[in-house]
């Protein structure tokens, strides 16, 4: 019975999982390559105006995601927190705090649609400062994701750290859960400081732990729910 009911909180947080890496894929990676080339300011515009809706879509999605993250660690919570409470509690906070940021950080792709869509701003100001103050809500915006992802890295150290101790889950998805919270945060701390940091290939090694451990262990905790073998293993 218990370890039914484990199940089910493993697949409750598997579901949430799957849709934040659909949702996040499609507003961090999918519309910006449509949309966006920060280099060229003329097509950018033009492809926000012809694909409004598109960007729209991309702002709503962004909402939803967020409110997905907050989900997630309640749910790894009621699943983890028997293992190290303290460390489950740290999981939610560091999540926790990262959802305002990301919420104000959505007030920039507000503020573009504002400025595109009432023409008066455009005439007060000029084309060429109109298409400076787009680009910059957009470098803006792209800065805030820059800040959300130190959390979206150190997240996961306690969540790793759960996994690997949790004698019911694989202990390598920990172990790329927690090197992906490294990951994150020398990336960041690198393009922060060496301008083409992320053009070496030291970035595209730190940046494949990350994905693979969070990818890996929604598809475990969906398909597979919690490792019946291990656990028995451990009782005994």
């Amino acid at each position: 019975m218990e370890i039914a009911s484990r199940n089910k909180k493993a697949r409750i947080a598997g579901i949430l999982y799957l849709l934040l890496v659909i949702s996040g894929f499609t507003y961090l990676v999918y519309i910006p390559s449509e949309l966006i080339d920060l280099k060229n300011a003329t097509k950018t515009i033009e492809n926000i105006r012809s694909s409004e809706h598109l960007f729209r879509l991309g702002i709503v999605t962004a909402i939803c995601s967020s409110l997905i993250f907050m989900l997630l660690p309640l749910a790894l919570y009621n699943l983890l927190k028997n293992v190290n409470k303290v460390s489950a509690k740290f999981m939610v906070l560091f999540v926790i705090i990262s959802v305002p940021i990301s919420f104000v950080n959505i007030l920039n792709k507000f503020s573009v649609l504002t400025l595109i869509n009432k023409s008066e701003y455009r005439q007060k100001i000029g084309q060429t400062e109109f298409q400076t103050q787009v680009m910059l809500y957009l470098e803006n915006y792209n800065n805030g994701i820059q800040i959300s992802q130190i959390f979206w890295g150190l997240w996961l150290l306690p969540f790793g750290y759960l996994v690997y101790k949790s004698g019911f889950l694989p202990k390598i998805l920990g172990v790329l859960l927690v090197a992906g919270c490294f990951g994150y945060l020398i990336t960041f701390l690198g393009g922060f400081l060496y301008s083409d940091f992320n053009k070496t290939i030291i970035s595209d090694i730190l940046g494949f732990p990350a994905p693979i451990g969070e990818i890996g262990i929604c598809l475990w905790l969906l398909i597979m729910g919690t490792n019946k073998l291990n656990f028995r293993k451990k009782l005994q």
